[in-house]
């Protein structure tokens, strides 16, 4: 079986092709070919280095704290996705 995990992100810039993704604290670089007409402020999922899809705050938020719950039932309060504050 195989499985797909996509994080929420909150995109901070836009820079051509590219923007710059909140993950949990963490600034990363993604592509956005998919979703071309993305703006600061927005909330996308991202999965291997592209925004796949928009997604409202709410619904990333809640699977912010779904991974969250995860990593600390593995015992990995400190490494697992969103395990720091999500963004502000």
């Amino acid at each position: 079986m195989q499985v797909c995990l996509a994080v929420p992100g909150r995109v901070l810039k836009i820079e051509g092709m590219y923007a710059v993704v909140d993950i949990a604290g963490h600034e990363r670089r993604v592509a956005v070919a998919f979703l071309p007409d993305l703006a600061p402020g927005d909330w996308v999922f991202v999965h291997a280095g592209y925004a796949l899809q928009r997604v409202d705050e709410d619904e990333a938020r809640k699977t912010l704290e779904a991974l969250r719950e995860l990593a600390r039932m593995a015992g990995e309060e400190d490494e697992g996705p969103g395990a720091q504050e999500g963004p502000a």
